[in-house]
């Protein structure tokens, strides 16, 4: 317990999902992005259907990964949004570095990283430390996130890039997808990170029209992040370009469609499916469980539509083998 303008603040170790904390740097943030509710939540009745079964994490790889991403300083999306696939893609020395820190400015219901405005704080060793982190784990493909940053003139842009760069100089060989936040729509900070040596551009669309307003932060709408693909795309016809749906929180097959569409008419090559999981009490209730037959009629009818590639399953996240999303077999899904 510490004290913070008079106010006792709780450390991030002492800290609740929900409850506000102090943060090494100095700044407060909430623990899991979303303060605590009157009470619990229900999910779906009867609970997680068997092909939600994810592997536990642990063994030898896993904790080597762990004590690179720890000796380093890095945050890693794997850990903070709680992902499913920790075990297995850990298991397998891979893992999607989350970029400027933890804690992300917005507050979107569906996600389980923590709130807070870093007031500017950023770590000026991140892009070394990434660069050695993606060497020492001797990645051929690394994909790149970020919490969104909105107290940063630029979004966090020029950083972005200079990650990029880093790790691109130090290992050739790796190819990098960026997992990007909106900017807020800057059309200069997109044109910033796609400027870099890129293999894959992404920025996801998280949910269908109707449920923006319901599932992300209010400064996250559709349209700006439609927007942001149309930039990069246009930018940068001659590398791919990604986007991601969340399903699971009402959407009906003709909206999961019409975002589809909307996708590709903004440029989008690649998308990722996968089913939406209350993360906490605090967050959005999961509204149905989609089963995988279900998955694949959305990759078959994403397919006619022109993508590249669909990759489509329960638990499917954006960087999900994404290394494998160019092979067109759904990742190696089925």
């Amino acid at each position: 317990m510490s004290e913070l303008r008079g106010i006792a603040v709780v450390t991030e170790a002492d800290a609740r999902s929900g409850e506000k904390y102090r943060t090494a740097a100095g700044f407060t943030a909430i623990k899991n992005g979303i303060k605590r509710t009157a009470g619990p939540v229900e999910l779906v009745r009867g609970g997680k259907p068997p092909w939600l079964r994810a592997k536990a994490p642990g063994g030898g790889r896993y904790g080597a990964v762990q004590a690179v991403v720890r000796e380093h300083r890095l945050s890693t999306v794997c850990e903070d949004a709680l992902c499913p696939n920790i075990g297995e893609c850990w298991g397998n020395g891979t893992a999607t570095i989350m970029l400027m820190g933890s804690v992300c400015t917005r507050a979107c219901r569906f996600c389980a990283v923590d709130t807070g405005n870093p007031h500017g704080w950023i770590d000026p060793e991140e892009p070394a430390n990434a660069a050695r982190t993606v060497e020492l784990m001797g990645l051929g493909y690394i994909v790149l996130t970020s919490v969104d940053r909105d107290d940063l003139p630029d979004g966090g842009a020029a950083h972005y890039g200079a990650c990029i760069e880093a790790i691109r100089a130090r290992c050739p060989q790796t190819a990098v997808e960026a997992l990007t936040p909106d900017f807020a729509g800057d059309e200069a900070a997109v044109r910033t990170v796609v400027a870099t040596d890129l293999a894959v551009f992404a920025h996801n669309l998280e949910t269908v029209r109707r449920l923006t307003g319901e599932v992300r932060d209010p400064r996250a709408t559709y349209d700006q992040s439609l927007e942001v693909l149309r930039i990069a795309s246009a930018a940068r016809p001659d590398i791919l370009t990604k986007s991601s749906l969340m399903l699971g929180l009402g959407e009906t097959d003709a909206e999961i469609v019409e975002a589809m569409q909307d996708l590709r008419s903004a440029g989008c090559n690649l998308l990722t499916l996968g089913q939406y999981l209350q993360p906490t009490s605090n967050h959005l209730a999961v509204r149905r469980f989609v089963h995988p037959d279900e998955f694949a009629r959305y990759r078959e009818q994403g397919l006619a539509l022109g993508y590249t590639e669909v990759v489509s399953g329960p638990l499917v996240r954006s960087s999900y083998r994404a290394e494998r999303a160019l092979e067109r077999s759904n990742a190696g899904l089925g």
